[in-house]
């Protein structure tokens, strides 16, 4: 769990300065993890709303305890 959540703010502003991707590059990287989900039969996914009832209860969940926090 992540406590100190400005510290982790601050080191993820700094990686992005120094390990900045170039358009060309970040688009490599998508392409390639889009072909390997592919291969893995992973995307696209045949029934986009399958598993959506247990997406929504989690969001709840979280919700419910960020309010509570």
């Amino acid at each position: 769990m992540i406590k100190n959540t400005r510290l982790l703010y601050e080191f993820e502003k700094n990686q992005l300065k120094v390990e900045s991707l170039s358009y060309p590059e970040a688009l490599k990287i998508f392409e390639s993890l889009w072909q390997e989900a592919n291969t893995l039969g992973v995307l696209p996914s045949k029934d986009p709303m399958e598993g959506i009832e247990i997406k929504i209860k989690i969001t709840k969940i979280l919700k419910s305890c960020s309010r509570n926090s």
